[in-house]
């Protein structure tokens, strides 16, 4: 076992738990006309552990410190290379739940981790402790003592931490749901579990839309169901696929763990039932209509109502998020 990277931040308690463990010398990269400490990925490679400790998995390398842009890219060379991993992530850095991280800190998350990179992991361990005794911890162990008012007093709150903490609980409670669903898979026969969900988002270019797709991915991940998402293409609304939107909206989508699809019609909410019924969907996301009903009636009605109808012919559930929800959730860049 070696250490690739640890991050001590000053703590002397951290640094004291190093000791004895060997490691890895660290890449040394200046940028900016400042120096910066990176772990060494072809160094970790070449040293082959049976175990490589890497923290901060969310890191982003300083530009020319190797050739991944994220740790979790590292990480990932390292497990394709033989090697195990142990490394650190703090909630607020997953893909899918980091809208709702947003929301309650009022702090952009800047940094964030797919989805499907956790869940790549064999073994998930909660790092658990209560508000009253993280907000002890700070003193002397995770914060310089200037830094803790202004700590205890923005993100270190004792109402975000209780709701953060609530994040982490519910995350960790439905890997291990995946984990005892595969466990029963394993032991009994096929039949018993033939009924999956099935999501379907429907992705547009209305503002929201990246808080719909993160809020279905909560929804997959509860209900241990396949996520999908399908952008129709009509003559009025043809755009770029390599405009920044579309390339956002489809990367979002692959790293919480969806499918993208994209076909052509005149007829979306069409369209849509039947791409439905094609995937055998159980469940639709859509976003509620931002037209007037004047503007429905000159365009020919609703598109959700549309949907709904047909959905209902064809016993596929819909949810309908409210715009002004998908508003409120996208906060920050």
């Amino acid at each position: 076992m070696v250490i690739g990277f640890v991050e001590c931040h000053g703590r002397p308690l951290t640094e004291h738990l190093m000791e004895g463990l060997e490691m890895v010398e660290r890449r040394v990269v200046e940028y900016r006309g400042t120096r910066f400490e990176e772990m060494d990925l072809e160094a970790t490679l070449a040293r082959h552990p049976g175990v490589a400790l890497v923290d901060e998995l969310a890191h982003t390398n300083v530009p020319g410190a190797g050739r991944n842009e994220k740790r979790w890219q590292d990480v990932m060379e390292l497990l394709h290379a033989g090697i195990d991993v142990i490394t650190t992530v703090n909630i607020q850095h997953l893909e899918g739940i980091a809208d709702a991280v947003e929301e309650i800190t009022n702090i952009p998350v800047r940094e964030r981790v797919p989805d499907w990179v956790i869940r790549k992991a064999d073994q998930i361990e909660l790092v658990d402790s209560s508000p009253e005794q993280l907000r002890r911890l700070l003193h002397g162990n995770v914060y310089p003592a200037e830094q803790i008012p202004f700590a205890l007093n923005n993100y270190f709150g004792k109402d975000n931490l209780v709701a953060l903490r609530e994040l982490a609980l519910r995350f960790l409670a439905d890997e291990s749901d995946v984990e005892l669903l595969n466990y029963l898979r394993g032991r009994s026969s096929a039949n018993r579990f033939e009924t999956k969900e099935r999501i379907l988002v429907a992705v547009t270019a209305a503002p929201g839309t990246e808080a719909m797709i993160r809020r279905a991915s909560r929804m997959a991940s509860r209900m241990k169901a396949d996520l999908q998402t399908l952008h129709i293409v009509t003559r009025d609304n043809v755009r770029p696929r390599a405009s920044e939107q579309w390339i956002a909206l489809r990367q979002l989508g692959a790293d919480v763990g969806a499918e993208w699809n994209e076909i052509r019609s005149d007829d979306p909410a069409g369209a849509l039932i039947d791409f439905a019924r094609s995937r055998e969907i159980t469940q639709i996301v859509v976003g509620s209509s931002q037209r007037s009903r004047r503007q429905e009636w000159m365009g020919g009605g609703s598109f959700v109502r549309k949907v709904s109808r047909l959905a209902g012919e064809a016993e596929i559930d819909v949810h309908i998020i409210a715009r002004r929800h998908l508003e409120k959730l996208t906060v920050g860049p």
